[in-house]
Parts: structure tokens; sequence; C-alpha cells
């Protein structure tokens, strides 16, 4: 079937209903009634000679054949809205947005991004900050800096840097602080990877001990928990220099461990725009004067 046989309204109306989950809710986001959505998806089906939705009491829950629809839609509007945004106001702008796990972006990207605007002042970069969870196609990514050993299906990786794990606390805790088995009597404040303080106690040598104390989905609330004496927190110490040279934290023991890397992903299946060999080039370049 030729794509100008289908209707474009059809085509927003049933992406738009996937991706939320609801005709309501994609009536309200497209500015149309409900009753005009499920038309208009209705229509869709008649036309493809399919089913895309199945009609649930409490939602919509996709077919097979709609599941298979939805990227290709998502990628599509997403790809004709940021071509036509590079056009606002009369200036064409390369529109590049980077999804960054906040750790990463805030220890490492912010403090260098000033460079990047300054040699290439066309892109018009967009930073979506995250707890390294995202999907690259439904957020509308170009590039997700992430955290993790590489290996995503259908993601091409481009190593940025290691990470080693070492604790960190306040001073008056870290004063207190022999050795590693010390730590066993402290609050071991975790994030949702439970092998990492197994991990850095194995690299310590250390029997690793019954681990008790916070869980956090973030390195920065780790951080900032330690630092207000809650506990001893294991992070990627590279990223939080500013917080040790500072001394809001100190790191009692120079042992590290490794639990990954962080990695410039993007999908495969994408092709790489200007903007994209722009940063590409421009941050690899970063990485390599700050390991120099």
């Amino acid at each position: 079937m030729e794509v100008s046989q289908l209707p474009l309204n059809a085509l927003r109306a049933f992406e738009a209903s996937a991706r939320l989950g609801s005709f309501t809710r994609a009536g309200l986001e497209l500015r149309v009634t409900q009753t005009a959505i499920s038309h208009q998806v209705k229509a869709l089906e008649e036309t493809l000679g399919v089913v895309l939705f199945k009609r649930l009491q409490r939602g919509l829950a996709l077919t097979d054949e709609g599941h298979a629809l939805l990227p290709v839609l998502t990628d599509a509007f997403r790809r004709m809205s940021a071509t036509l945004s590079q056009f606002e106001e009369g200036n064409f702008r390369e529109i590049l947005t980077v999804g960054v796990v906040g750790t990463f972006a805030i220890g490492w990207l912010l403090p260098r991004l000033k460079t990047f605007r300054e040699q290439h002042p066309h892109v018009d970069l967009r930073i979506k900050t995250n707890n390294n969870r995202a999907d690259i196609l439904l957020d509308g990514l170009d590039f997700f800096i992430r955290f993790g050993d590489g290996a995503w299906h259908g993601t091409g990786a481009i190593h940025l840097m290691d990470a080693p794990l070492s604790p960190v606390c306040m001073p008056s805790i870290g004063a207190r602080l022999r050795c590693p088995s010390d730590l066993a009597n402290e609050e071991l404040l975790r994030s949702y990877r439970v092998d990492e303080w197994p991990l850095w106690f194995r690299s310590a040598g250390v029997q690793p001990p019954g681990l008790r104390g916070w869980i956090f989905d973030s390195s920065r609330a780790l951080v900032e928990a330690a630092a207000q004496g809650a506990g001893v927190a294991l992070v990627p110490v590279a990223m939080f220099a500013r917080e040790i040279a500072e001394g809001r934290v100190v790191q009692p023991f120079s042992i590290t461990a490794s639990a990954g890397s962080y990695w410039l992903t993007h999908l495969k299946s994408r092709a790489e725009t200007p903007a994209m060999g722009a940063f590409r080039t421009w941050i690899l370049a970063e990485v390599q004067v700050a390991n120099s």
C-alpha cells in the first residue's frame, strides 16, 4: 500500500493513542475529541485491514501489528517535527537531542559544553537528563550517554570513559574509617544495582557484610545523602571531583572497583546527521584531552 493513500490525521491519531495509551489523552494532545480519535483509528484499521488495538475496559493494548507500526510512526513524526523546527524565525539550525545520565551530565559534560557551542553555533543542542533509563526512539534522542557494559540490543555504543566506584562520606565519618572492614559498622547507601558494594568489597579483599541503608536511583542523590551524614555512598568518584575538592565528602580509601563505563550510544538504524557527527567528534576529543 502506498503511504500517500493513508490519511495523515489517522496516522497521528494512532501514534498518539498508542504512545499515551488512551484515546482521551490523544485527543487532548491533538486538540480534538476522543470520539474523533476513535473514528480516525478505526478508519486506519479498515484501510490497512488489520486490528491495531485491543479495546480493553481500562484502556488500550497494542496488537502485534500495532507494535510493529508504532516505532516507525513515532520516529517519522519526531523527524518531521525536528526538521520543521529548524526553520523557526527564518533561521536554519540543526537540532541535536542528547539524553544523559544525570551523574555524567553534572559531573563531566555540563562544564565543557561551552566549547561545543563555540565550535558549532548552528547546532541547537537539547539535553535530557535521566537516571540511566530511557528509550532512544520513544524519547526522541539522537544520542544517549549512559552507564553500563556497552551491550544494548540494536544500539551502537562508543566507549567514553571508565567509571571506577569508590566509597565517599562526610569527613567526620571518614575520620573513623581505618580499613575497609570498618565499613561493616556503617550505613552503606546503595544504588538499585545490587552487585556494586559486594564487587567493591571483593576488590578490597574483604568479605562483603550484610547490606543495610537507603537505596537511591541517582548517584547525585547518593552523594548528597552521604554529605549530610546518612552513611557511606559507593559512586563513580571521577564524577564528584568538585564535591571532594570542596571537602563536602571525602574518599576514605583509594580502592576502586569497576561495574561499567560511560558510553555514547545511538540506534544502529539511525543515519548519522551532521549535528550528530559534530557532537561525536567533539566529545571524543574532549575525552582524549581529559585523559591526557
